[in-house]
């Protein structure tokens, strides 16, 4: 087992080089960042300084190098660079260190802050928004599935599976619009909510952020009803297959009750694709909620992006990607190892 997550491990540092590799050049050429940074007013000094700042005045291949340096969390930088980047971690030797430490993403060009600051601030946003859609997509999505597949051809088969096609098809953002006006403006005075806000509000009296989970409704629901269908139909699908098992047959001969072969014989045998699923779904909610969160008003990873796209901050836009794929790769060595739980064969 260890050595099979070993190497599950080495593939996924091989992907997160290729992902470093296509967001750098990606994001090359897209106007003079130099010029971004200090707007339209400055000299001509001004420029070259922050020019020489961010590496401008280097060819392509260095700036590279220097970029794969910084975000990589094993690296070599000066006392300077240390100081002056502010990093975190652990250092060994002199005037040349090598640093095992935090990836440095570098700093905003619009608010001059470090992006890893900026994104820390909105990954909570996310990942609560995240949690909440796929607790609702699981929850329902696996009952289900096993009763739709239980009782095939009768009106709840039929329901679920329509319902899942309807899922499946409409879109995110298509979704967000609708369930947005329809419950948080039309229905607003019966349902209580609001088209967009955060998971705190503001207390008017004392200005402190009060926890709130009223606002996390409506987007979740809009960011949970995909997973949801697939996740319904891959159990379905699943267990129509367990179910005419040999061995679902041994346990009714054995006198077992419907209930715990359904439960725990056939649905456990069953689940190596619902995994896959709500992994990956996970992870794509994580860094896919950008359009959800931005009609919402969520503050959260995708938010942050759009709005830094909107201003062309590319620093920010390449972090996001970059903790965005690093989620996918993580997911998919967690759906990995569990793969390897439920069924042993994987490891083989």
């Amino acid at each position: 087992m260890f050595q099979y997550i070993i190497k599950k491990i080495g593939y996924s540092i091989l992907v997160m080089a290729g992902v470093v590799m296509l967001v750098f050049f990606l994001f090359q050429g897209f106007g003079d960042p130099s010029r971004l940074v200090m707007g339209q007013t400055g000299d001509r000094k001004t420029q070259e300084n922050i020019r020489k700042e961010l590496y401008l005045d280097q060819p392509k291949w260095k700036q590279f190098l220097l970029y794969i340096n910084d975000v990589s969390p094993v690296a070599l930088h000066s006392r300077e660079e240390i100081r002056s980047k502010k990093l975190k971690g652990f250092f060994i030797g002199g005037e040349k260190k090598l640093a095992f430490k935090l990836p440095y993403l570098r700093r905003s060009y619009q608010t001059k802050r470090e992006v890893a600051g900026i994104l820390v601030e909105a990954l909570p946003g996310t990942i609560m928004l995240a949690l909440a859609a796929m607790a609702l997509a699981v929850v329902a999505g696996i009952p289900l599935g096993v009763v739709a597949a239980v009782r095939q051809n009768s009106w709840v088969d039929t329901g679920a599976i329509f319902s899942s096609i309807v899922g499946i098809s409409a879109p995110s953002f298509f979704m967000g619009i609708i369930i947005a006006y329809v419950f948080g403006f039309v229905l607003t005075k019966y349902t209580g909510l609001h088209i967009t806000g955060n998971w705190f509000d503001i207390d008017p009296e004392t200005g402190k952020r009060i926890f709130s989970l009223k606002n996390m409704i409506l987007p979740a629901l809009t960011l949970g009803i995909r997973p949801l269908a697939i996740i319904t139909q891959l159990t379905r699908s699943a267990m129509l297959d367990v179910l005419d098992q040999d061995y679902i047959r041994t346990a009714y001969a054995k006198g077992l009750r419907r209930r715990t072969v359904i439960w725990k014989h056939g649905l456990k045998n069953a689940l190596n694709p619902v995994i896959t699923a709500v992994t990956g779904w996970f992870a794509e909610l994580l860094a896919g909620a950008f359009f959800v969160e931005y009609i919402f008003g969520w503050q959260g990873i995708g938010k942050v992006t759009v709005d830094a796209l909107e201003k062309l901050d590319y620093p920010v836009v390449m972090g996001s990607v970059l903790v965005s794929a690093a989620f996918f790769v993580m997911m998919n060595i967690v759906a990995d190892i569990l793969y390897g739980v439920f069924d042993p064969r994987v490891r083989m």
